[in-house]
């Protein structure tokens, strides 16, 4: 093992986490997250079924043509006039409002101590930055899978309000800013792990030269 292999593998950790960090906060910022397109449905909406076709993010809805519109706000006053039997849905909002944009702001602490910890080729802090990722992609997982959650906890009620027949043949699923999301947890997660490689390496280096001396 030599300073070239650890210094390979720390900047190759820290292209993925910045790919990681860029992925994320295009993720955040757009409104293709959930998609609702009802151009194949039984049902005739008429010449303007376009403006009844939807997609939406974390922190607004697009509806056709019209300007999107912003969601409601999980930590609002107006939260008092929502219906008991939806508060659920609420507190998952607020959910992963915080822990998405957290996460985010993680990769950019954990972006800093992978510099550092790159220059000096320190064992402990190679360790902390590795975990750190590691803890970074936990959040990020933890905040899709409550979207996700939310997402399905809002259709089953949109079913119960409105009847399972106006849905049919309706898409309704994930869209691309989804999967950037996705996409950034999982770099996230191997970030962490080549950094926790590059720690092993330098304990490696630094039982041979201790050998050796």
């Amino acid at each position: 093992w030599n300073k070239m292999s650890v210094g390979t593998v720390c900047v190759t950790a820290g292209l993925t986490g910045l790919s990681s960090f860029v992925f994320l906060a295009v993720a955040i910022g757009t409104d293709y997250w959930y998609i609702i397109d009802v151009s194949n449905s039984r049902y005739n909406y008429g010449e303007h079924w376009e403006d009844l076709n939807s997609h939406s993010g974390l922190w607004r809805i697009c509806e056709g043509k019209n300007a999107c519109i912003a969601l409601i706000d999980p930590f609002g006053e107006e939260n008092e006039s929502v219906p008991e039997s939806q508060r659920h849905l609420l507190f998952m909002q607020k959910v992963f409002v915080i822990l998405l944009p957290l996460s985010l702001v993680l990769l950019v602490l954990g972006g800093i101590c992978g510099l550092v910890s790159s220059l000096a080729h320190g064992l402990y802090m190679l360790l902390f930055t590795g975990s750190y990722f590691l803890l970074g992609g936990a959040l990020t997982l933890a905040g899709i899978s409550v979207y996700i959650a939310y997402s399905k906890a809002a259709f089953a009620i949109a079913m119960s309000l409105y009847g399972h027949k106006l849905f049919d043949n309706v898409y309704i699923g994930f869209s691309w800013s989804m999967g950037l999301a996705c996409l950034s947890c999982v770099l996230e997660v191997i970030a962490g792990a080549l950094f926790l490689l590059a720690a092993k390496l330098t304990a490696v280096q630094q039982c041979e030269q201790s050998a050796t001396i």
